[in-house]
């Protein structure tokens, strides 16, 4: 893929027992000398991907990546037939950055984070200020109610045919009530009929949102399917643990800590104003719009001011 680094390969890499009967997989990449940076995937619940690695000079970054409570490589899985997300909370993943990061032996590191991972990484943040250099997000969100109430229900005008289909996938009593709530129901059901049909419908969903874009193959996965559909819904029927608002409310505890926020012109998110809130709440962070994309990062443009992002924050 043009304009990122070349792939690599972990040269270190291990579990962490975060408590709760829950085991996070870590593993870290570049120059263990270098810049710490932790990338924190988005979802909740799509796991950490090889292609993360390479927004960054692996000569300059000690990257660290790892897979979040009950997907990828971290135990238990959500998507086991049987499921209990009852210790997953955003309290409980900010907790297991921390941990991750003392564990580590690292004093203070960047974050690199997208859509859900511009959640986490801007919460953390606020939560621990003293502990980040810098922030480099895309897919800009803060999880306002009306944020996933947009990705539940206020996009189905856009895409009638498909959320017509996502609607009916929930018995009817439940339709015009929160289908994060109604999905959840179903994909916590043990029986595999039940849960397989639902996670399939919910990702089928979430390919629609993304026109344009080829439909993700890793929900070609039924364990991945199912631990992505259940770990969202498991957020989003609780507004994601966080106190609505908070987010962009506590953005000036932000103040001195630069910020690259980098948003497709095409990403459908920015439909409830996140963005241009983000921007003016956080008084160091420098908003870039980009032309040719939309809530991926799969374009030449985003690639371009991500990895510039990187770059220019790899001397601080």
């Amino acid at each position: 893929m043009p304009g990122l680094y070349p792939e690599l390969e972990p040269y270190d890499h291990g579990k962490l027992d975060v408590g709760d009967g829950h085991s996070v997989y870590w593993e870290a990449c570049g120059n263990p000398a270098g810049k710490p940076a932790l990338v924190v995937h988005g979802g909740p619940g799509s796991g950490c991907s090889t292609g993360l690695r390479r927004y960054f000079d692996p000569d300059r970054y000690r990257v660290v990546l790892f897979d979040q409570r009950g997907c990828g490589r971290s135990t238990p899985h959500a998507g086991e037939p049987v499921a209990d997300l009852s210790a997953n909370t955003a309290g409980h993943l900010l907790a297991d950055m921390e941990l991750l990061r003392t564990t580590l032996g690292i004093e203070r590191w960047l974050l690199f984070g997208g859509s859900w991972g511009s959640v986490l990484s801007l919460t953390y943040a606020e939560r621990h200020p003293e502990r980040v250099t810098e922030l480099v997000l895309m897919g800009l969100a803060t999880d306002r109610h009306r944020e996933i109430d947009l990705l539940t229900r206020g996009l189905g005008g856009m895409f009638p045919a498909e959320f017509a289909r996502f609607r009916d996938g929930v018995p009817e009593a439940e339709r015009d009530g929160d289908l994060a709530a109604a999905y959840h129901r179903l994909l916590m059901d043990p029986d595999p009929a039940v849960h397989d049909r639902a996670a399939r419908a919910w990702c089928e969903w979430e390919d629609a949102m993304l026109p344009g874009v080829p439909a993700s193959p890793r929900f070609d996965d039924r364990a991945h399917r199912l631990a992505f559909a259940r770990l969202v819904t498991h957020y989003f029927s609780n507004g994601c643990f966080l106190e609505d608002g908070a987010v962009l409310r506590d953005a000036g505890k932000l103040t001195g800590i630069p910020a690259v926020l980098a948003q497709g012109l095409l990403d459908l998110g920015s439909l409830t104003g996140t963005p241009w809130l983000l921007e003016r709440a956080y008084p160091d962070a420098e908003l870039v719009l980009v032309g040719d994309s939309g809530h991926t990062t799969s374009t030449d443009g985003m690639r371009e001011v991500l990895v510039g992002a990187t770059d220019r924050f790899a001397a601080g």
